[in-house]
């Protein structure tokens, strides 16, 4: 993997096609037109994906299986009904950001602490605010836990409360609560 961050380095800054491995990291391998498509998306995305991944080599794995994972859905959705998929390159974009959202969710602690390290914030506003977090996705129930996810992500609380059933204010309520009880553990606020 060192190796390959060094290239994709380079590349992000370079004109002309993303190249791209037809092969992902897993062995499967991406079909022609998947992997045309994925070249000519190829800088948007991983520049997309860097600034919330903070690692291009991440992003263009990421690029990669979405490649694979489009190529054997178009050839699954051939063989059942024979219709093609009209717009490849933006089936292909939104299969890459649902997984740069997975693999956010997924390192949410580390990618929070290093966005607000390099933006330049105190060590100790930064030490309190990652203790903060890992408390509370450590102690919280995993619909509160969603919530949050869904908030990093921009939903608004009438979106959340939507996708729950409860109004926008029961669900900013339920989230202000449990990180009131998470804070009072720890000693930060009362």
């Amino acid at each position: 993997m060192g190796t390959r961050a060094l290239t994709t380095a380079g590349q992000v800054g370079s004109k002309g096609a993303f190249p791209l491995n037809p092969v992902d990291r897993l062995g499967r391998t991406i079909d022609p037109a998947v992997l045309t498509a994925a070249e000519e998306i190829g800088r948007r995305a991983v520049e997309y994906a860097e600034k919330i991944l903070v690692d291009p080599a991440v992003a263009t794995d990421l690029l990669e299986e979405s490649a694979a994972a489009v190529s054997r859905a178009l050839r699954t959705k051939q063989r059942q009904n024979g219709i093609p998929v009209r717009n490849v390159h933006a089936y292909l974009f939104r299969a890459f950001i649902r997984r740069v959202n997975r693999a956010t969710r997924n390192n949410l602690p580390l990618a929070d602490s290093a966005s607000r390290h390099s933006s330049g914030g105190s060590v100790s506003v930064d030490l309190e605010s990652k203790i903060l977090l890992d408390e509370f996705l450590t102690r919280c129930d995993p619909v509160t836990r969603d919530m949050l996810y869904r908030r990093i992500q921009g939903f608004s609380w009438k979106e959340i409360g939507r996708v729950y059933a409860i109004s926008a204010h029961a669900a900013e309520s339920r989230f202000s609560q449990a990180l009131q009880r998470v804070r009072k553990r720890l000693g930060l606020r009362d």
